[in-house]
């Protein structure tokens, strides 16, 4: 949903990114659709190339952005606050692929969990890339702000 948003040149890198995130994430149904050990030759399987890909990605984006020193709220632009709902998804997503690995059953490789694990990662920085390149800061935590005693 956050690619529809994206209109801005500055963000031909996240679109292509993303783009090529949605492909990944066809092949990650294809392969969890098949357990493990049903698999053949041909099956399509997630491997160890999409997770370092994933994390050649984060590394390109997070070198423009400054380093963290607390924690940040979800939102700013549109496409950023998509992108952190994305992250949430792959979050629950990846949870439950590790609830239905630990079912005798079913067998999900290693990989494919490391791949959502790292995609959740992805969504939080490219969220945070396109606030940074669309002049939004980020919108930090501060612990204890609405407390009243």
């Amino acid at each position: 949903m956050a690619r529809s948003f994206i209109d801005d040149s500055k963000l031909d890198l996240i679109d292509k990114i993303l783009s090529n995130v949605q492909n990944d994430l066809f092949d990650l149904g294809a392969d969890l659709c098949i357990p493990d050990n049903n698999k053949n030759l041909n099956s399509l399987r997630i491997v160890d190339s999409y997770v370092k890909k994933l994390e050649k990605n984060i590394d390109l984006l997070n070198k423009d952005l400054k380093p963290l020193r607390s924690f940040i709220l979800p939102g700013g632009t549109k496409i950023s606050s998509y992108l952190h709902v994305a992250r949430t998804i792959a979050r629950r997503s990846e949870r439950e692929m590790i609830e239905l690995s630990q079912i005798n059953e079913e067998q999900i490789s290693k990989e494919s969990i490391q791949y959502i694990n790292r995609l959740s990662d992805f969504l939080f920085v490219a969220a945070r890339y396109v606030n940074l390149k669309l002049k939004f800061e980020d919108i930090l935590w501060v612990p204890g702000d609405n407390y009243e005693k």
